[in-house]
């Protein structure tokens, strides 16, 4: 991914207006980040239902969009027309029912999740002899439990689970954020003292 080279002082001198920016909104990002994360992680009920009713304005937006762009086309294309009914008519289903949409969303993500378990499994028997398979076989192990906790429960337990999912992981993008603004700010400190 991103890797850490001897030109990123050079850069971040060029990209001064840049840096300070990412330093000043990483740090209003990670807290707001931090405090969704914590309050999805204690009342994990609403942050699951925010997380639909996101979802579904999402693919209201999209029917639309996608309705439009058939209009604007080819009105004729009727596999247009259709997904784009399709998508307006899930969206109504979620937003006039946004319990069953949960139940859905759990669905969809306990099928995700045994599917990253089963890949897992696969890549971590395949550098078994690395140290490496260890990891990989953990977040197999993981992901396979993750899968069963939604469809143990399903589906109510789908209520619950998304919000905390989404919880832990806005929690710990934004201690991400906040750790990525201190180290640049730490790089820009170090700069200025040479």
């Amino acid at each position: 991914m991103w890797k850490w080279h001897k030109n990123l002082n050079i850069e971040m001198n060029i990209n001064k207006n840049l840096v300070d920016n990412f330093k000043k909104h990483a740090k209003i990002s990670g807290i707001l980040f931090i405090l969704f994360g914590a309050v999805g992680i204690l009342f994990p009920t609403l942050l699951s239902l925010t997380t639909v009713l996101l979802v579904g304005y999402l693919m209201l937006f999209a029917g639309v969009s996608a309705a439009v762009l058939t209009y604007k086309s080819n009105r004729e294309d009727w596999m247009g027309w259709l997904k784009s009914f399709i998508l307006v008519l899930a969206s109504f289903f979620i937003l006039f029912y946004p319990l069953q949409g949960a139940a859905a969303l759990g669905l969809v993500l306990a099928v995700y999740f045994f599917t990253d378990a089963f890949a897992s499994f696969s890549l971590a028997l395949s550098l078994k002899p690395q140290k490496i398979w260890l990891v990989w076989l953990f977040n197999a192990i993981t992901s396979l439990v993750l899968g069963l906790l939604f469809v143990l429960g399903w589906p109510k337990s789908s209520l619950f689970l998304i919000g905390i999912l989404v919880g832990i992981s806005l929690l710990f993008d934004g201690v991400a954020l906040l750790l990525g603004g201190a180290f640049i700010q730490d790089v820009d400190d170090t700069k200025k003292d040479k």
